[in-house]
């Protein structure tokens, strides 16, 4: 064999599982079909600030593993409240029109608790008249990339049940203090594609564009629509996982940065959305941090249309919508930076995952090992954390486990 266990995908799952089996004296490739470490995970360094483009906030921050692991290695974690559910200075959306809209998201909640629609589809529990149902739909366009009539009500709820509203953030970046943790003995090879992964007599022989090699194991953290596309060719055994992958599709969600410039007037820490009554509008956070900078937030259809429209066309509707609140005055301090593109990634092709109606037990399916040789880690194979980078760092603990009870038994 030329490593005890191959891991494939250098996301928080893939780094999580290294960091176990080499901490447990086991040999590691990790194998990465993109240029950086990190999956959905990448902080870059634009005007002297640190961007997420990726996941940014430390979801259920209490219990997150990263809040721990941040500390330990020194980065700033920032425990400000939050100011999404805030609109500076109700512009465009007044504090009785927000009541009104967050009474409906409520009672909706409260609906697919107590009388969930057997079709198991969120949409179903909606007033089809419902004044604030494109508000609804904006929401689930922000937390799972995706629109209401796509997503499975008890997939939804799991993680909606496990969640808490603590919500950090960390200075330096979240996808730098994910890369930091990338263990130093494990082998990395970057800019290889998976083209198949094959079980052998004894092992698993993985072929990339590069090469091929054995390991006495494999644990695989591409994201579900990798797998749902076949980019990478498994042997038969694995057909029930990839159409548990087909499944649980990736969502959309995409950020706009951009920087401000002069005597703008903007309050730190603060918050727009930008149309209320548009299920594809943006969600703005201004100066995030203090930072001079709008961090513009888009799910779903408005996801899917910045990626479309491009960097310039994306800042013009930005700037349009912030416009239409603020005043044409704030034109003049909008500058451009850089937009995620989340879909356009190779390799990914998306943002986090969701169950569609009627299949929340695919994530479990997705996590069962294949004859003890092949295991299987990501956010999307956790069953309630998922679309979350504490979720895949869990189940790339969990995968790790599974695999050094294989090799001790």
């Amino acid at each position: 064999m030329d490593y005890d266990v191959a891991v494939i995908g250098a996301g928080a799952a893939g780094i999580a599982a290294a960091r176990k089996l080499t901490s447990a004296g086991r040999s590691v490739v990790i194998l990465e079909a993109s240029n950086r470490i990190g999956g959905r995970a990448w902080t870059i360094g634009l005007c002297g600030m640190p961007l997420d483009l990726g996941c940014g906030w430390l979801h259920s921050a209490k219990r997150n593993p990263f809040s721990q692991l941040g500390r330990e290695a020194g980065f700033s974690i920032e425990r400000t409240i939050s100011a999404w559910q805030s609109q500076w200075h109700e512009l465009g959306f007044s504090k009785a029109e927000r009541s009104a809209a967050r009474s409906v998201w409520e009672a909706f909640n409260e609906r697919i608790r107590r009388d969930p629609p057997e079709t198991d589809r969120a949409s179903d529990a909606l007033d089809p008249d419902g004044e604030w149902n494109q508000y609804c739909q904006s929401l689930s366009a922000y937390l799972n990339g995706a629109p209401l009539e796509q997503l499975s009500i008890r997939d939804f709820l799991a993680y909606d049940d496990a969640a808490t509203d603590d919500n950090w953030r960390v200075k330096e970046g979240y996808g730098s203090l994910i890369t930091s943790c990338l263990p130093t003995d494990a082998a990395v090879q970057l800019s290889t594609p998976i083209r198949r992964v094959a079980l052998t007599g004894d092992g698993v022989r993985v072929e990339t564009d590069r090469n091929a090699l054995l390991a006495s194991a494999v644990i695989v953290t591409a994201s579900t629509n990798v797998l749902a596309r076949g980019m990478i060719s498994f042997d038969r055994e694995v057909d029930d996982h990839l159409q548990a992958a087909t499944q649980l599709p990736l969502g959309l969600a995409d950020k706009l940065f951009i920087r401000l410039e002069g005597h703008h007037g903007l309050e730190p820490e603060t918050h727009l959305l930008g149309n209320p009554r548009d299920s594809s509008t943006g969600s703005y956070y201004i100066r995030p941090m203090g930072r001079q900078l709008i961090e513009g937030f888009y799910g779903g259809e408005g996801a899917a249309r910045l990626e479309t429209a491009g960097l310039m066309d994306a800042f013009a509707f930005a700037s349009d919508e912030l416009a239409s609140l603020i005043g044409n005055r704030i034109r003049s301090h909008l500058k451009p930076l850089i937009a995620s593109t989340w879909c356009a990634m190779d390799w990914i092709h998306g943002s986090y995952s969701h169950a569609v109606p009627g299949a929340s037990q695919a994530r479990i399916l997705l996590a069962q090992p294949v004859e003890d040789r092949l295991f299987f880690a990501g956010e999307a194979t956790h069953p309630q954390d998922f679309s979350t980078a504490h979720g895949a760092w869990d189940s790339g603990l969990r995968a790790a486990g599974e695999v050094l009870a294989v090799m001790t038994s």
